[in-house]
């Protein structure tokens, strides 16, 4: 299997007849083999007969992951690709937002040597104020802070190589930084404008409630993308930052009570510094803790702490 199309479906009841439609229209440009997965995250409404009811009718194309409730969005892609037989995913959504047209362009990039090829909806039909204007702001945002710069993450029409997917863990919504959690194994990336249809079915299942997530999540891909293997580095600069001032200004204040002859018991700078010196001590504690949990955790599971693209060496004797 070439290709798989990992599509999440939550309550597209009124879509998917066009989304079948749209996938039979142009399945045939995309010149090698290929499958669909459909996974049903809860749905509540009539999705999940329509995929029933297209499976039986297509069953050597089409496969359907049903859950037993509605695990979100990151969740279902994980699934989709645990279960892809093909060698390189393409994620889309149901809504038909996403044109599956545009597979055969992120495919050419994919056969360029790319490893993720993510899709730019340069001329997107949102609403500006709750759509468009919070995705911009985010994009820079999650751009400066993980140093993969993309004009769209929230697009979901993307392709990944096989080798990086199996790499990469997803969690919360995760999904979104797949490209940056890709570049930390080691992925090439690239990013292709795509087109983007204005919905005509259902509703949007987005709203500014995620931003709050979006932004944890954030703080979570920051923290792994340069400190996972040694989160000292981090916690221990913030503990020597407090404990190295507060040391020097509590020994300030006892030269000068031994030798100027300043109390110390009236001055609540004393009581400061040494809350400093405390807080200081506590985060090089947390440091020492977090490495030596980080170490649990890669020994425990054999995770490596780099990944190899190829070998090149010669043959063995036989």
């Amino acid at each position: 299997m070439e290709l798989s199309l990992v599509i999440p479906v939550f309550n597209e009841e009124e879509a998917l007849p066009h989304l079948r439609e749209r996938l039979e229209e142009v399945g045939p440009t995309f010149g090698r083999s290929y499958e669909v997965l459909l996974i049903d995250d809860g749905s509540s409404d009539g999705s999940f007969p329509f995929l029933k009811r297209w499976q039986s009718e297509d069953p050597e194309r089409i496969r359907v992951i049903r859950f037993r409730r509605n695990f979100g969005q990151t969740a279902a892609m994980a699934a989709g690709f645990a279960y892809a037989r093909g060698e390189v995913v393409i994620t889309l959504d149901a809504d038909c937002q996403n044109d599956p047209g545009d597979v055969p362009i992120l495919m050419e990039k994919v056969d360029e040597g790319y490893d993720v090829v993510s899709g730019w909806r340069r001329d997107r039909k949102d609403t500006f104020l709750t759509r468009k204007l919070p995705s911009m702001m985010a994009n820079k945002l999650i751009s400066r802070l993980t140093g993969v710069a993309l004009h769209d993450y929230g697009c979901t029409l993307k392709a990944y190589r096989r080798e990086i997917f199996s790499q990469v863990r997803l969690y919360g919504e995760m999904h979104r930084f797949i490209p940056a959690l890709a570049s930390w194994v080691g992925g090439s990336i690239c990013e292709v404008p795509v087109n983007h249809h204005p919905r005509r079915y259902g509703t949007s299942k987005y709203g500014l409630g995620r931003t709050i997530r979006v932004v944890l999540d954030l703080m979570t891909v920051k923290f792994l993308l340069r400190y996972s293997t040694g989160p000292m580095q981090m916690i221990g600069k913030i503990g020597l930052s407090i404990l190295v001032p507060g040391a020097l200004w509590a020994t300030w204040q006892i030269i000068e009570r031994f030798f100027m002859g300043r109390p110390l018991g009236d001055r609540p700078a004393f009581l400061l510094a040494l809350m400093m010196c405390f807080l200081g001590v506590h985060f090089l504690s947390m440091g020492l803790l977090a490495e030596i949990q980080t170490r649990t955790y890669h020994e425990s599971q054999d995770k490596p702490i780099f990944t190899v693209r190829e070998i090149l060496e010669r043959p063995e004797e036989t």
